[in-house]
């Protein structure tokens, strides 16, 4: 068990401890390596200002590149016991190297030190969560585009409304996550600030060069206030979150539709049996759970973000344990969206569109609307056209659905999807995506190489 960083003598009662730290370790253990550069990092601001000499300095990078180097290998992990990931790690180092090992905590605290790490671990897994959604805004990208022109009834209230394509549904979902893109990056952005040397909220009286530190740890900027680098702890997180939540919104509606256009009663799409599970009682029964899941998982995500706003909400200036509390929902929102976006994109390249079904679905009413513009074209008010219509609707004939579509050519219809800007989108995201990750790794290798 390792002593705490804050030992003065006594022992505290187990299950206030208990309480205290809950499950918090388990989720350390994505922090390790985050924690172990940070060090590096800091390490590096006391060699620079002369809190440490160039043999201690040397003395625990070697140590940080081994402890990383296990922690790779997953011989190094935070376990029950071990208070959190920072304590971890300062009593290894400190068995290592005894009072060189001390002095890593040095114009540092908990504080800001969970908070650079909650940040270098985001900087880490952000480009594999981006990916994901774009990996799903390809697939619907490829989906509009092959089935653009195919006929398919729009609906309003849940009913029968005006002719649409299946082009236009896919379509929908695309552009939505692309604009929800624009919205993590925001937040990533934001994100991307170093706080280390807040300490617990205050700084420290010691001519510490927080902006070296910054830079030599890969970050866009520092973040200045020493008292609202804590304040940013978890509302900085909830940004992504909220983000994030708008992911799974639109993937839960869209969930949503295509569990509907997959029943009997619509039959408008068909997916593969390997893709649904079935009843323990019923034979015939062939469910898309996954979509159900889906469906529930953006409730799931939009409870996490209300969590960590809750937790936040009222609480007085300066360090409060309970941001602790935002550590859980953020890491599990950020893998949720991952598997949802793969289960998503998986489920997007599967699905067929029953054409046939679709087009008997356009049935003559769908058309009224059609009608009534034929009377426009003709000279007639609109609003004369909608009554005549209106009120004659058994008239109205049937229309076909392709020569029908093929008169919506303005932006945004089914003649117009503008897919090869949605593909640009797609594009310029991915390699923004790819360059921040190959930052990171860069950032990671001079750490490990002692290049700064």
């Amino acid at each position: 068990m390792s002593t705490k960083l804050w030992d003065k003598g006594y022992e505290i009662n187990k299950e206030i401890e208990q309480f205290e730290v809950g499950d918090d370790v388990i989720y350390d253990n994505n922090l390790l390596i985050p924690d172990l550069l940070g060090s590096i990092g800091h390490a590096a601001g006391l060699k620079k200002i002369g809190m440490i000499n160039e043999q201690e300095f040397k003395d625990l990078h070697e140590a940080l590149v081994t402890l990383i180097e296990q922690a790779e290998s997953g011989q190094l992990r935070v376990e029950p016991g071990d208070e959190d990931v920072h304590t971890k790690i300062e009593t290894i180092l400190t068995k290592m190297l005894g009072d060189t090992g001390k002095k890593i905590h040095t114009a540092r605290s908990r504080n800001d030190q969970v908070v650079v790490d909650t940040r270098l671990y985001l900087k880490q897994i952000a480009p594999k969560v981006q990916t994901a959604i774009l990996d799903t805004c390809q697939s619907l990208h490829d989906f509009a585009q092959k089935y653009q022109h195919t006929p398919m009834p729009g609906y309003t209230h849940m009913q029968r409304a005006m002719l649409s394509s299946v082009g236009v549904w896919a379509g929908a979902w695309l552009e939505a996550l692309l604009d929800d893109m624009e919205l993590l990056n925001q937040a990533l952005e934001i994100n991307d600030q170093c706080p280390l040397g807040s300490a617990a909220s205050y700084g420290v009286p010691l001519p510490i060069d927080r902006q070296y530190v910054s830079d030599v740890l890969g970050f866009a900027k520092v973040q200045s206030n020493v008292l609202y680098a804590q304040h940013g702890r978890g509302k900085f997180e909830s940004m992504v979150i909220q983000a994030l939540s708008q992911v799974m919104l639109d993937l839960s509606k869209m969930a949503q539709d295509i569990m509907l256009f997959t029943t009997a009663e619509y039959g408008f799409f068909e997916i593969s049996p390997e893709f649904t599970t079935g009843s323990s009682i019923m034979p015939q029964k062939k469910n898309l759970g996954a979509m159900e899941m889906l469906r529930a998982k953006g409730s799931v995500m939009v409870s996490w973000q209300n969590q960590m706003m809750s937790v936040l909400t009222g609480l007085p200036s300066g360090y409060n344990m309970d941001y602790q509390e935002t550590k859980k929902p953020f890491m599990d929102g950020l893998e949720l969206v991952t598997q949802s976006c793969a289960v998503a994109s998986l489920t997007i390249q599967q699905i067929v569109p029953n054409e046939q079904r679709m087009k008997d679905a356009c049935t003559p009413d769908l058309f009224a609307t059609d009608a009534a513009y034929e009377l426009v074209e003709q000279g007639v008010p609109f609003r004369d056209a909608y009554r005549q219509i209106g009120t004659h609707l058994e008239e109205v004939a049937a229309m076909d659905p392709d020569e029908q579509l093929k008169k919506r050519t303005h932006q945004g219809t089914a003649g117009d999807l503008r897919l090869e800007e949605a593909q640009s989108r797609i594009t310029a995201f991915q390699q923004a995506a790819d360059a921040d990750q190959k930052a990171f790794a860069e950032t990671a290798e001079k750490l490990l190489k002692g290049d700064f």
